[in-house]
């Protein structure tokens, strides 16, 4: 393994995304004061539902606030493509949106602004999905460049494989648009998350890390996040090779645990139709790394879907904070990452 420079051994900023603690609905000031009492570096605050208001006299205190506590933040909104399952129509048109993102982010300092374009059910119709996404993005470059706020585009839930999002930011302006790096969902389109990082390294500028138990399948593979250094990813490796590509953004942990395993169905034909362009070599990368890993045979609370009774909701809760606090240790401590803890 090569050996780093004194330049790429450079502490990295360490903080976690809000939605890992979304269960506690706290809200801007008290994920500040929590993400201080963990003497962290910075938050993505994700989404405008992290405000508890969007007046200007708010968000000036709520960038006050951070300031005074040493917290960075990043900022985010949601769907941007109308024709993903996952746009909201309230939001009115995707430019009103991004500007509105925006200008929220400008208002608490943030130099970032994380959006997505859809999740795995639009990848059957990706060609106009990117391209409605493209000319949004386009319709608001004045704005963020005159703001000083990049718009970071999620690889977000099996919407798209790292080169798709590549191209995505190439087409709609890397001057002004960039990645937020998501390091579980590239397990939804069986694309081991370095390939994601060699690919989008070199434009990311927030991220969203988490670890994947990924193992072989009868029909192929199967998933499921944890929190991390429970996984198969090798984060050494990975935090290794983001010092080198990216290391001017933090590491943003999201971490999602609670949710049972997913198959991969990749040995059956009617899998690969949404997948008609990936090169065999990004393939054999995924499959070497299923191989090597195995189930997480360790302690975690099921949430599964719908209503759960009141004593597991309860759990689930508590596990976010654990499973967060156990992972930014192990980023830490066994990684290397992060500033403030350090003092």
């Amino acid at each position: 393994m090569e050996e780093l420079s004194a330049a790429n051994t450079s502490p990295i900023l360490l903080g976690f995304d809000s939605y890992s603690i979304r269960d506690f609905r706290w809200r801007d000031i008290q994920l500040l004061d929590y993400a201080a009492s963990l003497k962290l570096d910075t938050i993505q605050l994700s989404g405008l539902h992290d405000y508890e208001s969007l007046e200007p006299a708010h968000l000036a205190k709520v960038k006050d606030h951070a300031a005074r506590a040493g917290i960075t933040i990043d900022a985010g909104i949601g769907c941007i493509c109308p024709l993903s399952e996952g746009w909201y129509a309230k939001e009115g048109t995707p430019a009103e949106y991004l500007r509105k993102g925006l200008n929220v982010a400008k208002a608490v300092g943030a130099r970032s602004m994380r959006c997505y374009m859809g999740g795995r059910g639009d990848r059957p119709k990706l060609d106009p999905c990117m391209e409605v996404t493209i000319n949004a993005l386009r319709s608001v470059r004045n704005e963020a460049l005159d703001l000083g706020v990049r718009v970071a585009v999620e690889n977000h839930s099996g919407d798209m494989q790292a080169r798709e999002v590549k191209a995505l930011i190439e087409a709609a302006g890397k001057d002004f648009v960039g990645s937020c790096l998501d390091t579980g969902n590239p397990m939804w389109v069986v694309e081991d998350p370095l390939v994601t990082l060699e690919t989008l390294g070199p434009y990311v500028v927030t991220t969203h890390i988490r670890d994947s138990a990924v193992f072989e399948h009868p029909r192929g593979a199967a998933a499921q996040w944890v929190a991390l250094g429970d996984g198969s990813v090798n984060f050494h490796r990975f935090v290794e090779l983001y010092r080198r590509v990216c290391p001017h953004a933090g590491m943003q942990l999201e971490i999602i645990t609670g949710r049972p395993p997913t198959v991969l169905s990749y040995l059956e034909p009617d899998f690969w139709g949404v997948f008609p362009h990936m090169p065999a070599w990004e393939f054999a990368r995924f499959v070497e790394l299923a191989k090597s890993g195995h189930p997480y045979m360790g302690p975690m609370v099921i949430g599964g879907s719908g209503k759960q009774p009141p004593v597991i909701e309860a759990a689930l809760k508590e596990q976010q904070r654990t499973d967060l606090e156990r992972s930014l240790e192990y980023a830490r401590k066994t990684l290397d990452v992060g500033v403030r803890w350090r003092s």
